[in-house]
């Protein structure tokens, strides 16, 4: 068993880590209080080659292997959960449906302007009412003259809403008891986009509530073969599960980092409080929950990269290390006390971001359902 990372790996994970800390961290914290999409920092990503990264050169992307994906979405969000995810939800959801099942007429089409971060892309599966309960999709795609007539909503929607947003891929029952998945463009008569939805985490990422109303989309807009689109959909969130679990690592680091540090400045009783045993117990825990969370998270990149069933240890991976976020910034924010409770410290917006960890892309009970069925339960 070699745990090393490889020299292209490190290089990946080291240019990233400067980024973040050098052009995300001053500026993370006026984004979140702005609630401000960060266009400047989407476009520096977009030139180092990130926000397409596992996509082949073919179509304009860096063809990295998921291992260093997984490692960069850590690395942002280490530093920063709205551009993370800004990040994630472009790469797995919005872009490789379209790279996984598109024709090569879609690929040539959407792709190199997604792949090469010019544009971003958004994955509509969520509904009001068909939340972990996806199977219950009530958006309706009506074929008639060669176009899809959709009527329907989405909400709680990734990058749907930006400027530079290019089309979302929405699923839709196109039959009594069919599900497939469209790529509708934005822009298109019918499809309209709400305002930013306000959320307690993740400001300044793009959220917003989709509708169609008689949205008329081309036939060929039909992504991959009609009828497959819930199979396509688990098996994309399968690997947004890496990318999550990847996000619940970097928070849980990013949390550990502040509080290591502050525990050393903060004097109390005469000497700094890592001196407190009490202090250090909880450091030490932190510490080895997040080594066993990140190995989680590798081993299932690992697996999809070497082209074997990860379903399970995605599942897995996305399960712990959003509970593992969880107590990580709860200690965390203990150790700061008062401090990590005003809304200007660090720790506050990592505590505040933290909680989505555990509901997106599968809530905890789901992955726990998802984990059963590949236990054969």
């Amino acid at each position: 068993m070699n745990f090393d990372l490889t020299e292209e790996q490190q290089l990946v994970r080291d240019t990233v880590r400067t980024f973040a800390r050098e052009r995300v961290g001053p500026v993370a914290a006026e984004l979140d209080r702005e609630q401000r999409f960060p266009y400047e920092l989407v476009a520096e990503l977009a030139a180092l080659g990130v926000m397409g990264m596992t996509i082949s050169e073919e179509y304009g992307g860096a063809g990295a292997d998921t291992v260093s994906y997984a490692l960069v979405v850590e690395e942002l969000t280490r530093i920063d959960s709205s551009v993370a995810i800004t990040v994630a939800a472009h790469h797995s959801l919005g872009t490789l449906p379209i790279y996984y099942f598109g024709t090569e007429g879609q690929k040539r089409r959407w792709l190199p302007d997604l792949a090469s971060g010019k544009k971003l892309a958004a994955f509509g599966l969520t509904e009001p009412g068909a939340g972990s309960d996806a199977g219950a999709t009530r958006t309706t795609a009506e074929l008639r003259d060669g176009e899809w007539i959709v009527n329907g909503s989405k909400i709680f929607i990734t990058n749907a809403g930006t400027d530079i947003t290019s089309c979302v891929t929405i699923t839709a029952r196109t039959g009594d008891d069919e599900i497939s998945n469209i790529v509708v463009e934005n822009g298109t008569p019918g499809y309209t986009i709400s305002a930013p939805m306000h959320k307690l985490g993740w400001r300044a990422s793009d959220t917003r509530e989709l509708s169609f109303e008689n949205c008329r989309v081309p036939e060929e807009n039909l992504l991959g073969p009609r009828g497959k689109g819930f199979q396509q959909f688990l098996e994309i969130l399968d690997g947004g599960r890496i990318s999550v679990a990847a996000m619940g690592v970097g928070l849980a680091q990013g949390a550990y980092d502040l509080a290591y540090e502050y525990a050393k400045e903060r004097e109390q009783f005469g000497k700094p409080i890592a001196r407190f045993q009490a202090v250090q117990f909880k450091l030490a825990d932190m510490a080895t929950e997040i080594e066993a969370g990140r190995a989680l998270v590798l081993k299932a990149a690992w697996l999809k990269d070497q082209g074997r069933d990860f379903a399970r240890e995605a599942a897995m991976a996305k399960l712990y290390t959003g509970e593992l976020s969880h107590r990580v910034a709860g200690a965390a924010l203990q150790i700061h006390g008062g401090y990590g409770y005003m809304e200007e410290s660090a720790i506050a917006r990592l505590y505040r971001d933290q909680k989505i960890l555990e509901i997106g892309e599968g809530t905890n009970e789901v992955q726990r359902m998802v984990i059963a069925r590949h236990l054969g339960l």
